[in-house]
């Protein structure tokens, strides 16, 4: 059993629109131990994303109790908070969010400009992420030159190479055929298997749930008990 990297204990998420209050999470209770590849699975709606953007830092939980990596996420200060997402978590998006003026070394070394380390030391780094996922040939190549399957690359690239602790995911194969979407789960596979990394993915997809070492399922905002989603596609198909 690894350390606990992600505590989460009764928490809940309300949006308000005007007068209106939606749930869109109530009482998730979740430990995420160093080293788990997590897949969230769950319909349109169910709060995968909204509970992957909370415990990324990215939105704050109505209620309840998070903790990160032992810090309290949910009660420190913007300024704070984004000093604490550049040190400790990646993301990876469904869209690439890769910036088209730049090529493949910029965009993956835009999170290092935020660092002190060297010029020298950062070219280490991005070589590094961007050979680690096979791209060391296209460093000089623009968004618009490379396929889908090579963006996403180039964006795993771009939120390993600070070393993060956490790498949060977020249909990361949602734009990509079938033969890039593999290549991209690859990576991810060998990310958690061979360097340790704590990832936390979110998806729509059975296949690619399949590469993570463990499933949780959500349901209008619910977090269901593990086994349980297995029990019901028994009862469906008995």
């Amino acid at each position: 059993m690894g350390k606990p990297v992600v505590e989460i204990q009764n928490l809940s998420k309300i949006f308000k629109r005007d007068s209106f209050e939606i749930p869109a999470l109530e009482n998730i209770n979740l430990v995420i131990e160093e080293g788990e590849f997590l897949c969230l699975m769950g319909p349109s709606g169910s709060g995968k994303t909204t509970l992957l953007n909370i415990i990324a830092g990215i939105d704050r939980p109505t209620s309840g109790e998070l903790r990160v990596l032992n810090e309290d996420v949910a009660r420190v200060s913007e300024d704070r908070l984004a000093a604490w997402r550049n040190s400790h978590v990646g993301f990876v998006f469904q869209t690439f969010n890769l910036i088209p003026v730049l090529d493949a070394y910029e965009n993956v070394e835009l999170p290092l400009l935020l660092t002190r380390l060297s010029a020298e030391e950062r070219r280490k780094h991005v070589l590094a992420a961007l050979n680690l996922v096979g791209l060391g040939d296209r460093i000089h190549h623009y968004p618009r030159q490379l396929s889908g399957g090579q963006e996403q690359r180039v964006a795993i690239a771009r939120a390993i190479v600070t070393d993060p602790t956490l790498l949060m995911a977020d249909e990361p194969t949602g734009d990509l055929d079938a033969q890039s979407a593999e290549e991209v789960l690859d990576i991810l596979s060998r990310l958690n298997r061979d360097y340790k990394k704590t990832i936390v993915m979110v998806t729509h997809d059975p296949h690619a749930a399949r590469h993570a070492t463990i499933t949780r399922h959500l349901e209008k905002g619910r977090l269901l008990p593990l086994g349980s989603e297995a029990m019901n596609e028994q009862q469906v198909q008995a």
